[in-house]
């Protein structure tokens, strides 16, 4: 005997189920279509029992004649009606996007979505005539079931797994979880770049969670690799980040606006991304049971100082980058427990080239503009700056997370090396050494008044951290991707964060509410938004 048709295209159409919805949505699609013939069964049955208790005592009415309507009503109709709901529930995201939903706004998808199907199964009976038959009293308690039953499944179904989410939290010290996929929040920014390469060569599974300001390109040669997930959002997105947080086992934090000059264009900005957004990610790495955070702060909280500075000395910021730094360092302490352990890095000025170079840095600036105008222009000069390859602040996250935890749990750590503690005239005269035909300009400002020099002794007796690269291998590495043609123009916008935001026409924005519009001069090819990664 040949198969039906039916039978012949039931296993195409699991297959395709099972392309377009994963597993755990299709295990999903089937409770709804018994939960919905559950609720159609549950209709008839009390239409029918209606009748026997009421009418069938007044006479006029054949039991059995009834009771095979009920039943042919059922077997012509549920599978319609079973269609039509898994049709529209797949089409408002049940079983993919809409899964991550949360609270109240998924109860009222639910309910808007089981309205909407059996408001089309209702037009279809009602226009059928006696080809489709269904009882319209039963229609409308087996919608009313329906809808309760769905929102009820989906409520206890969060109710369960938070439980076991808290209790596998409870039971799951961070020292004790092995590190297979790790978060970095910022990791196509100017830091980001550099690491995101050593933890694919060490193995580790990479979500990548980028706005993409800068496009693709730092991180184009990797796009590819199997190991790394690239998703392009907002880190203020609550439910990006509660998504990307069920699947990861540490979280490097490397996103924010970046420097004095960038966090000046908007102090409500600077402190909603900077300070706001740390909280919140943390808050749901925590929730999600991901003990290990990695926070990236600066050595510019140290503000002005003449003493030598350890991650004891007391604060002197100067600037709201820098304000906005301690805040986040703050809140992250204090949420430290048995099963959270933030690690807060300060890093000096970096320097060098990484995926996503940066010109608007003291060392690179100054080298390119000896390579390119002849000119170094040293403002003020007797300024003490801690300098840190960008390769070396990636090296250093790297070993923060695969340290044994006791070792950096809830710590504060410099990151850099008591020999690289310059002046920033002796940034210059290196410079000039290797650029010889430029002119050191010297001009009398007071406008950056940090002055710090920083004690890096922690990080090398706690990690044994010592940098691979020096300022003067640094200096070098610019000159030769300067004459090679690698870097062009050094003053393009796309090398400087406060140039991007302003030039680039995206830095115009009004607070509406409870959130941020962004009102674009002009459209970038990489897509408009103010967040800048480190």
């Amino acid at each position: 005997m040949k198969k039906s048709n039916v039978a012949k295209k039931t296993p195409q159409l699991f297959d395709l189920l099972r392309k377009k919805i994963p597993f755990g949505g299709v295990l999903r699609l089937v409770a709804d279509a018994l939960l919905i013939n559950l609720s159609i069964l549950a209709s008839l049955s009390s239409r029918l029992f209606y009748y026997l208790a009421y009418e069938l005592p007044k006479g006029g009415y054949d039991f059995q004649r009834t009771l095979w309507l009920y039943i042919n009503s059922y077997i012509s109709s549920s599978w319609i009606l079973t269609l039509i709901c898994l049709v529209v529930f797949s089409l408002s995201g049940f079983y993919t996007y809409g899964r991550f939903y949360r609270g109240r706004y998924k109860v009222l998808v639910v309910i808007q979505a089981v309205g909407a199907a059996y408001l089309i199964f209702g037009s279809l009976v009602y226009f059928a005539g006696t080809t489709l038959k269904f009882p319209r009293g039963a229609l409308l308690l087996s919608w009313a079931l329906s809808t309760a039953l769905l929102v009820a499944a989906r409520i206890w179904s969060t109710v369960w797994k938070n439980a076991l989410r808290k209790e596998r939290a409870r039971d799951d010290k961070p020292e004790a979880r092995k590190i297979n996929t790790v978060l970095v929040i910022g990791g196509a920014g100017y830091i980001g770049s550099a690491l995101v390469p050593k933890l694919l060569e060490r193995g580790y599974q990479v979500i990548l969670l980028d706005l993409l300001l800068y496009g693709t390109e730092p991180i184009q040669e990797y796009l590819a690799h199997p190991h790394l997930q690239v998703i392009q959002a907002d880190f203020r997105q609550i439910d990006k980040v509660v998504e990307v947080m069920r699947e990861v086992d540490a979280v490097i934090h490397l996103g924010a606006i970046v420097g004095d000059p960038a966090c000046a264009l908007d102090e409500d900005l600077t402190i909603d991304i900077n300070v706001m957004a740390t909280r919140m990610i943390a808050e749901v790495a925590k929730g999600s049971g991901v003990g290990r955070f990695i926070f990236a702060s600066t050595c510019s909280v140290y503000g002005a100082s003449e003493e030598k500075l350890d991650e004891r000395s007391t604060l002197n910021p100067v600037s709201l980058y820098a304000r906005s730094k301690i805040a986040s360092e703050k809140v992250l302490l204090k949420m430290a427990d048995d099963h959270f352990a933030p690690v807060i890095l300060r890093f000096g000025t970096i320097y060098g080239l990484s995926g996503r170079t940066r010109f608007d840095l003291v060392v690179n600036l100054l080298t390119a503009k000896a390579v390119a105008d002849g000119q170094i222009t040293l403002f003020g000069g007797e300024q003490w700056r801690p300098f840190l390859h960008v390769d070396d602040a990636a090296l250093s996250l790297l070993e923060v997370l695969e340290a044994h935890l006791p070792l950096v749990r809830n710590q504060i750590i410099n990151v850099g090396s008591n020999e690289q503690n310059y002046t920033i005239r002796q940034i210059g005269e290196m410079i000039h050494h290797f650029v010889p035909d430029a002119e050191i300009v010297e001009i009398t400002s007071e406008n950056d008044r940090r002055n710090y020099w920083v004690d890096f002794s922690k990080i090398q007796k706690t990690l044994g951290f010592i940098p691979h690269w020096t300022v003067e291998k640094g200096i070098q590495q610019v000159i030769e991707a300067m004459h090679s043609g690698k870097v062009g123009d050094y003053k393009d916008a796309r090398y400087s964060n406060v140039k991007f935001l302003t030039e680039e026409g995206i830095f115009r924005l009004a607070r509406r509410g409870n959130g941020w519009d962004y009102e674009l001069l002009n459209e970038t090819s990489s897509g408009a938004t103010v967040v800048v990664d480190l």
